[in-house]
């Protein structure tokens, strides 16, 4: 399984490319936001990691362009930027999660598991999952709504495929962050309930009957009404 890491810190280089590789993943390197473009472009990846703050252009910008050219990869951000208006910011980007500096090495593999697994835990239950008229290919990693293609990111197509499986079941934000992540809810951001929102305004925001509702104070519901 192939990684993109870019970072401009030898040290965190280093070290980061190290642990990945033992635990047997391939890293390729890039120092500055330029490199990290051209290597993204021209090379196929399972999971892109990325700082904020590096050369060339930052992460932000980066992960922007990345996903306007449809390259669905999956893209970690790691920074020192920890609010939740900054993790926000790197979610409207484009990004699929948000790892705060410093962090134990063990949280980051966590979370490049849980991104990396999108497409190695559904296929082989199903090729296509059906709920009204929204429709998921694993095959080509699509989604469609009443034939209209819609972009969703890593996190946001694995939210989708939980919410479809277990649908007309309300699943709260523990259950997501647990089942959907692999990590533990932190009960002081509300990153989850962004991901949902991002994902109802592009799931229902142009359709007359919603599919995704919220069960206040319990969670989240697939449903028809």
């Amino acid at each position: 399984m192939k990684l993109l890491l870019i970072e401009d810190e030898p040290k965190t280089v280093q070290s980061l490319k190290q642990g990945l590789e033992e635990d047997g993943y391939e890293v390729d390197i890039a120092y500055d936001g330029l490199i990290g473009r051209h290597l993204a472009k021209n090379n196929s990846y399972q999971l892109i990691i990325s700082d904020i703050i590096i050369p060339g252009i930052n992460g932000i910008e980066l992960c922007r362009e990345i996903r306007k050219s449809g390259d669905n990869t999956p893209i970690l951000m790691l920074t020192a930027l920890g609010t939740t208006d900054d993790k926000v910011t790197g979610l409207d980007a484009g990004a699929d999660d948000y790892l705060v500096k410093p962090f134990e090495f063990k949280e980051l593999l966590a979370r490049v598991r849980a991104l990396t697994k999108r497409g190695s835990n559904v296929a082989h239950t199903a090729q296509i999952l059906k709920f009204a008229d929204l429709e998921i290919s694993f095959d080509a990693k699509t989604v469609h709504r009443s034939g209209n293609k819609i972009n969703l990111t890593a996190r946001e197509f694995n939210l989708l495929v939980y919410l479809i499986r277990n649908q007309g079941r309300v699943i709260s934000k523990v259950e997501i962050a647990e089942q959907v992540w692999d990590i533990g809810f932190d009960t002081g951001t509300n990153v989850i309930e962004v991901y949902v929102n991002y994902l109802r305004k592009k799931i229902d925001k142009d359709y007359p009957v919603k599919l995704i509702h919220t069960q206040f104070g319990m969670g989240y519901v697939l449903k028809l009404e």
